[in-house]
């Protein structure tokens, strides 16, 4: 029986933490076991990436109690700033890297030195989306041949009816300003003169200070009751507005793919995002090159609203937009595609 390690972040499976990392190691450790391997799950407290020595203490022991030779995967959050623990068992123990968000890039200084040494003792890199694997690529020099592409799969999902108008506006993020929340507030209060409604669903936890300005920005601008912002949710009521939502908006500032993207059109629904990062990759296009969404310049509330009006105001660009995410709906992968090349990757790693 093929044996792997994953090493994580403790909390992957608390709802109160939702994100997209915590979701992807869910899953491939789930459909790996499902495939046969042996997986042993090794969670670590702390405030990763920004962990204190007892949180590296905690880690240092998960990792020393591992077999020699054994393969290890260890989730990028954590990875990335434990140089100290990981480097000296670069030899002993076949380490594979898991790269959610590269880090050096916003970070710099100590953590792009840890992340280096990391990724460069590594015997695999992996990454969500081909952009990802480009910055590492630029951000360390590591060969090209180390790194692979491993995108998120997603469900099988009903598809959304839609209404005529197009007004129902979704956002499914954790609410904080680097998901865009404050330019979604700021395009939307330059339409309300428009028929819309915006419900924004994600955890209202992460930056409360940041959550009561945007709720005052909402009011001062007059949206009312039209935004909601409604907290995190559970798999059954985020399906539910999935089915009842006309568009996915996403103006995150930065995201190395998108996998909130990828679901929107899983049920079939368009998306006006941002174009930063592997959000592109995410959206795709349909076999004609049609997008099935609009991409935006990022940190623009003026483009964003300059988007979401063309969208309300154009049934020609609704329907062209809805067949577009209809086709590319039958062109997404699965997760057991995405953990089967992990798996594949784990598994030359062991030779």
């Amino acid at each position: 029986m093929r044996r792997l390690h994953v090493v994580v972040p403790e909390g992957i499976d608390d709802p109160r933490r939702p994100s997209g990392g915590n979701a992807y190691d869910r899953r491939v450790c789930r459909e790996l076991g499902a495939m046969g391997w042996a997986v042993s799950v090794h969670p670590v407290a702390g405030d990763w990436p920004f962990a204190a020595a007892p949180a590296c203490a905690a880690l240092a022991a998960e990792v020393g109690a591992i077999p020699d030779g054994d393969v290890v995967l260890v989730d990028g959050l954590v990875a990335s700033a434990a140089a100290a623990v990981l480097t000296p068992h670069a030899k002993r123990l076949r380490q594979v890297v898991l790269v959610h968000m590269p880090l050096g890039d916003d970070h710099g200084g100590e953590i792009r030195q840890s992340e280096s040494a990391v990724l460069s003792g590594a015997v695999s890199v992996i990454v969500t989306s081909e952009w990802s694997r480009g910055l590492l690529l630029r951000l360390y020099g590591l060969p090209d041949g180390r790194i692979h592409v491993a995108v998120p799969g997603v469900d099988a999902a009903r598809l959304a009816p839609g209404t005529a108008e197009g007004g129902e506006l979704l956002c499914v993020a954790t609410v904080t300003q680097g998901k865009g929340h404050d330019l979604l507030v700021g395009a939307l209060g330059s339409l309300t003169d428009a028929a819309w409604r915006c419900r924004c669903v994600g955890s209202l936890e992460r930056d409360p200070a940041f959550v009561q300005r945007l709720r005052r920005e909402a009011d001062r601008s007059g949206l009312g009751e039209r935004v909601a912002f409604t907290g995190a949710c559970s798999d059954a009521e985020l399906e539910r507005l999935f089915l009842s939502a006309d568009v996915l908006v996403h103006p995150s500032r930065s995201e190395t793919y998108g996998m909130v993207v990828a679901e929107a059109l899983a049920h079939g629904l368009p998306v006006i995002a941002a174009e930063v990062g592997g959000v592109p990759e995410a959206l795709g296009r349909d076999r004609s090159g049609v997008a099935p969404g609009l991409l935006v310049a990022p940190d623009s509330a003026e483009a964003l609203a300059g988007a979401l009006r063309a969208w309300l105001g154009d049934a020609g660009l609704r329907r062209r937009l809805r067949a577009a995410a209809l086709e590319r709906r039958g062109t997404l992968g699965s997760w057991r595609g995405t953990a089967a090349l992990v798996g594949d990757v784990c598994e030359a790693a062991a030779r």
